[in-house]
């Protein structure tokens, strides 16, 4: 009878015990969801002209009042800048945890305002603000007040560019030999495209002209591979192994973000190139003809033309102007706007007669 009292006992010790364990909430930790915001400090200047010379001069330093979540938390803080006062695109330029302020360099500034759509040489009006959250989830997003302030970047050329090379393509297996390059689609700077004739070998992708590495192919015949330096090459698109390709159009599809890549036929016919195609306007000193490349008479270059701020359009022989509104690569339209140039520099220009696309890559920058 002792053995069976001692163990009831203990056992409704236990209960109590579990019991008020259970209803015991003074170590929970919650927060508000209603916290309250940063608050972004004015400047004390107005006016910033970036140096692209002395680059890593501090050029700007923003600090706030803490976000308040009702708990002590660690609160990041992501620092945003955009070109509308709506913040309709905003870039995330820097990130903090549990700081209050933070310094941009004249470089990590002029990124910044090239990243949310700045033009070089130009004084725009660059808006910034503060988003605090709480964990890597980024939870309760509380948004400062925001300020402006005006900025005159410098360029900052942002893009890649990419070339064929390949017994399929114009050049052959010669990574120096006016390689087309790939035309860049202007929203999307890791989407690139190419229309045109294929003979029956394969081919691979460069970043640069002259050099092996880094190289892009294809291992698996979906998906795309690279050998930055130092690595094993991938194998030739359009697929793995030793299949050729059949001699035709085709249109090369190539995600630098998603690595995937297509290889599909392009109807060219009924397609029929103009006679002579020539880059004029503001931008140029004088009008520049453009050549068409004997392996495809779709494609036309013209290599190294200096080309000033202003802009220009194609001119066909039967009077055609073609041109778009978009810098460094786009697709242009018969009629359509003359193509902005946002800087001095000596350009190779590519355009395709069967899609409309061009892209101008800088040599110098």
């Amino acid at each position: 009878m002792k053995n069976i009292y001692k163990l009831t006992y203990i056992t409704i010790l236990t209960l109590m015990v579990s019991i008020v364990g259970c209803d015991d909430t003074t170590d929970t930790f919650s927060v508000s969801d209603n916290p309250t915001a940063p608050v972004l400090q004015g400047l004390n200047i107005s006016d910033i002209e970036l140096d692209p010379v002395n680059t890593s001069t501090p050029a700007l330093t923003l600090s706030w009042q803490s976000a308040d979540y009702g708990q002590q938390a660690a609160v990041v803080y992501n620092i945003e800048f955009a070109n509308d006062e709506n913040f309709t695109n905003p870039v995330t330029a820097s990130s903090v945890t549990g700081e209050n302020a933070v310094t941009f360099s004249m470089a990590e500034l002029n990124s910044a305002a090239g990243n949310a759509g700045l033009n070089p040489f130009e004084w725009s009006t660059l808006h910034a603000r503060v988003v605090s959250s709480l964990g890597t989830q980024n939870a309760v997003p509380s948004t400062s007040n925001s300020i402006s302030m005006n900025v005159y970047p410098y360029f900052n050329y942002v893009f890649e560019d990419y070339y064929l090379v390949g017994d399929g393509t114009s050049p052959g297996w010669d990574n120096n030999n006016n390689n087309p390059a790939l035309y860049r689609d202007a929203n999307d700077e890791n989407l690139f495209t190419y229309t045109g004739y294929f003979s029956d070998g394969q081919f691979k992708v460069l970043e640069t002209k002259g050099l092996w590495q880094p190289q892009w192919g294809t291992n698996d015949g979906t998906s795309i591979e690279v050998n930055p330096g130092g690595g094993n090459d991938p194998e030739r698109f359009p697929t793995a192994g030793d299949a050729n390709i059949t001699p035709g159009f085709y249109t090369f599809t190539i995600n630098f973000a998603t690595k995937d890549f297509s290889f599909v036929p392009f109807d060219a016919s009924g397609i029929t190139s103009p006679g002579t195609l020539t880059a004029q306007g503001s931008s140029l000193n004088t009008a520049t003809p453009l050549s068409a490349l004997t392996f495809d008479g779709h494609i036309w270059y013209a290599s190294a033309v200096r080309l000033k701020p202003g802009n220009f359009q194609f001119a066909t022989d039967s009077g055609a102007l073609w041109g778009s509104n978009t810098s460094f690569s786009g697709v242009a339209t018969s009629g359509g706007a003359s193509i902005p140039v946002i800087v001095e520099d000596d350009y190779d220009i590519w355009f395709n007669d069967l899609t409309g696309q061009y892209i101008l890559v800088p040599l110098n920058l």
